[in-house]
């Protein structure tokens, strides 16, 4: 009985945890655009959004307790390098400022039309600063307070726009290949990869205090806690997804904070903004709690102590609360570039480690297959920022799956072959 409280409690921590900003406010936006094309889009978003960060759980149980063991595994630089770029993604400079800026556009400004986003974003950020700077009680209280009642809210929102349907699923231009690739993509979006990798650490450490101290019963608290928050945000997502397709809203240009609000109030009546307005302050303080603690526990490990965790603690929260005002869907246009470069690279890092690791230990593949991502990363990057010509686009769309946004997923395999070829030879030659 304790096991299955613990895992339950662990589990819907991490669904809080993942469960943010862009977790709510994207999946209805996709919706608009895919028609009927609902099945395939929640396929490829639960790939980026569900299956990949579980993955990333994974990766870490597999090769330790903390993100700094995956990364170590491979070189020694990797962690603190490519941990300290996720973290900024992850912490102030995206995916903080988002929940406090969804919180005042959906929560907030609805009911109070006059109100200025920088008295939201304070309060916002003292209250995540007072929970989160004792970090042994953040998963208790994420876990056993708040994600019961969010997820009550969104499922009977979901369940009464599913039996009652607010219009036929829209037209669209998209096929179901590009319906695909708008849901993987987006699914970059959630962020959720780069902070499952983070996230692994917090409930591996939950699970330790709560008893289960050997690698057996650690893991299987963790992996059942993973799967059990897999569970919670498929339900959800592709539940948000179906209510976007069937909103009869066509209007592509409706912030996506304002798509959400006309859902809730057409399917729930005026109790649906006050619904939806408890739903995003519950879903974006979670979030922003388990982030911060992330980022102030990540630095000062990384600086040996010498900057405390109340100290970055409280450094996030301002620098969040500066860039909250800038609005939602300026922080997800800001984010998209970084995120189309650090995605491959994080995603290749998860997906080799699970896959992989059991039965390949030199270090040289990994390393290749990085590179590999990495090259194609910088193109992507160089794409989205308008940087190449029309002709070398069409030159890159060679490479297998490039004008779908996953052109890394052919070479990093073939550089690990060769990594491993390679490997495989030098251990003869020394032989």
């Amino acid at each position: 009985m304790k096991k299955t409280r613990d895992i339950v409690t662990i589990g819907f921590a991490l669904f809080a945890m993942f469960f943010g900003a862009g977790n709510l406010l994207l999946p209805p936006y996709i919706g608009i655009q895919i028609g009927d094309h609902v099945w395939i889009t929640i396929l490829a978003f639960g790939l980026t959004g569900i299956l990949l960060p579980f993955f990333g759980i994974l990766s870490v149980v597999n090769s330790g307790e903390s993100f700094q063991d995956l990364g170590t595994r491979i070189n020694k630089f990797l962690s603190p390098v490519l941990g300290t770029v996720i973290m900024l993604c992850i912490g102030p400079l995206i995916a903080i400022p988002r929940t406090a800026a969804t919180t005042f556009e959906v929560g907030i400004l609805p009911s109070f039309p006059n109100s200025a986003p920088i008295w939201t974003s304070i309060a916002f950020f003292a209250v995540t600063w007072l929970l989160t700077i004792s970090p042994s009680k953040v998963v208790d209280i994420i876990g056993n307070f708040l994600t019961p009642l969010l997820l009550v809210l969104l499922i009977s929102l979901i369940a009464l726009g599913i039996f009652n349907p607010m219009a036929d699923y829209n037209d669209t231009t998209l096929s179901t290949a590009e319906s695909f690739t708008l849901g993987f993509v987006d699914g970059y979006q959630t962020l959720d990869v780069l902070a499952s990798v983070i996230f692994a650490g917090i409930i591996i450490t939950a699970s330790i205090s709560k008893g289960y101290s050997t690698v057996k019963s650690k893991n299987q608290v963790v992996i059942a806690a993973g799967i059990l928050a897999a569970s919670c945000l498929f339900i959800i997502y592709g539940g948000l997804i179906y209510l976007g397709a069937t909103s009869g809203i066509e209007d592509l240009a409706i912030k996506r904070s304002e798509l959400l609000i006309l859902i809730s109030r057409a399917i729930m009546g005026p109790f649906g903004t006050i619904a939806i307005a408890i739903s995003i302050a519950l879903a974006c303080l979670t979030t922003a709690i388990a982030l911060t603690s992330a980022v102030g526990s990540f630095f000062s490990e990384l600086t040996n102590g010498k900057l405390s965790y109340k100290l970055l603690v409280t450094i996030c929260c301002i620098a969040s609360c500066i860039l909250s005002i800038t609005g939602v869907d300026n922080i997800i246009s800001f984010a998209y570039p970084i995120l189309t470069f650090i995605y491959p690279i994080v995603i290749t890092l998860v997906l080799y480690t699970v896959f992989f690791g059991p039965f390949v230990k030199s270090k040289e593949p990994y390393v290749a297959a990085l590179i590999g991502s990495s090259i194609i990363a910088v193109l992507s990057l160089f794409k989205q920022m308008n940087l190449l010509s029309t002709e070398t686009i069409a030159t890159l769309n060679h490479i297998p799956f490039f004008e779908y946004e996953l052109g890394w997923v052919v070479p990093s395999f073939v550089l690990f072959l060769l990594g491993l070829f390679l490997s495989n030879r030098k251990k003869e030659i020394v032989n």
